[in-house]
């Protein structure tokens, strides 16, 4: 019964999953979108990859980090420097090499800093991974070979919406992947290390391996959705990368409700074009933001007591009928 009910919601998801494909690609080939509103799919998508891939940390890992943005931005110069210089090597070949390497240069610092710093636990690690972020932000404004404080210009635009498809593949698998490994073995290791870390321990688990593998993926993650952003924009400074991005991405998470991956994808949607959809209101659109925010988390907390209320209750019956 499980098993189909599982397949059920895989093919309800798949549907769902090129239903919005295809109603974004009708929409912008019929010219039906703003120029605005065309511009912003590529953010979107960066954006859900952002809040997906520091879901795994901060959702089912159970750490606190304030340094997510400092991964985007080593991926974003990382990938935006490759590009930039190997401008004889055809468009698809250049942005493959960069989309790699930013990912791999950003999960090696995750390594760098995750392997000491994960010895840390909650408020401390926030506060060392915030560090970590400024550190960064300010080595890539002291760099030359980053353009310092002025940033970088004349990126490549690799993925624009015309290269909507690649995006939208790109942001699926990494969905996939995340959610492959939370419901695998070393997904459930994983989540007994937020449950009850102790107990994690006691039982064999080796919680600083996985502590640390979780969070070179979500770096890793982090740094290809900072090559797609360095490429969509075809500008980057130092100060699109500071804290507020990092609470922004934290943000996401955690208004899409903690370990759950469905409610970051719709909380990053949400989050990014609110912005855009309340511009015309000038002066209250920052009031009408924090309003929405507001309704959207008492909405959220009131789904999170009756999901509990209805497990209790179906533990009861499956009790009752034992």
């Amino acid at each position: 019964m499980k098993n189909l009910i599982k397949n059920k919601n895989n093919i309800i998801i798949f549907a769902i999953t090129i239903a919005v494909y295809v109603l974004i690609m009708i929409l912008v080939n019929a010219g039906l979108l703003s120029r605005q509103m065309t511009s912003i799919i590529v953010p979107v998508c960066v954006n859900v990859m952002l809040a997906v891939s520091l879901c795994l940390i901060v959702g089912f890992l159970g750490e606190l980090t304030l340094g997510h943005a400092s991964f985007m931005s080593i991926g974003a110069y990382t990938g935006a420097l490759i590009t930039m210089n190997l401008t004889t090597l055809p468009v698809p070949v250049a942005f493959a090499i960069a989309i790699i390497a930013g990912g791999l240069v950003a999960g090696l610092f995750g390594i760098l800093i995750g392997v000491p710093v994960l010895r840390l636990k909650g408020d401390y690690l926030a506060i060392v991974t915030l560090g970590f972020g400024e550190i960064i932000k300010s080595i890539i404004n002291s760099l030359t070979v980053t353009g310092g404080a002025a940033g970088l210009s004349n990126i490549p635009k690799y993925s624009t919406y015309k290269q909507f498809t690649l995006i939208y593949i790109i942001m699926v698998l990494m969905i996939l992947l995340i959610a492959n490994l939370v419901n695998s073995r070393h997904g459930r290791a994983i989540s007994s290390i937020r449950d009850n870390y102790i107990a994690a321990e006691a039982t064999g688990i080796p919680v600083s391996r996985f502590k640390v593998t979780a969070f070179v993926i979500s770096a890793v993650f982090a740094g290809i959705a900072g090559v797609i952003y360095a490429h969509n924009v075809g500008i980057l400074k130092p100060g699109n990368f500071d804290y507020n991005k990092s609470i922004e991405i934290l943000v996401m998470v955690v208004l899409g409700g903690m370990g759950n991956i469905k409610g970051s994808i719709i909380a990053a949607v949400i989050l990014t074009l609110l912005p855009e959809v309340l511009r015309g209101l000038d002066d209250y659109r920052m009031l009408m933001y924090a309003v929405v925010l507001i309704a959207m988390m008492i909405f959220n907390n009131s789904a999170f007591k009756a999901r509990l209320l209805e497990k209790k209750n179906l533990k009861s019956s499956e009790k009752e009928v034992e």
